[in-house]
């Protein structure tokens, strides 16, 4: 099987992208969303199936306070607030099989990941 390209990792995550709605969440804090998502092998959409994944979703609590008199002295008094912040985060990720139909009679079996755990954790750009 050939691997597929970005094509259909980028119509996973523009197929996801329509699927998020304030109601979706179940309540609040951090928690699994299940999503439905189509995945396609190009961009013509030659091979495609459906499954259900799951994101984390939610909040987490953050903070901020006035800084430490060291703070304020090592920044040159530009700092005057330091924050605490939180992301709701995956944890633990599983791969999962997906299977596409390709016209039809031909099939193909494309692997992709969903998250499995979920927490609040250290908010870090590269995540994002």
């Amino acid at each position: 099987m050939p691997p597929f390209g970005y094509a259909a990792i980028l119509s996973l995550l523009l197929a996801a992208a329509g699927c998020w709605s304030q109601e979706a969440a179940t309540g609040p804090g951090c928690h699994l969303q299940p999503f439905n998502v189509t995945i396609k092998s190009d961009q013509r959409g030659s091979c495609r199936g459906t499954h259900m994944l799951q994101a984390c979703v939610g909040y987490c609590e953050s903070s901020a306070f006035p800084s430490k008199y060291a703070v304020l002295r090592a920044s040159h008094f530009r700092h005057n607030l330091t924050s605490v912040s939180q992301c709701c985060t995956i944890t633990k990720m599983q791969k999962i099989k997906v299977r596409l139909q390709c016209g039809a009679t031909r099939r193909k079996t494309l692997e992709v990941f969903t998250a499995q755990n979920c927490q609040c954790d250290a908010c870090r750009l590269s995540r994002y």
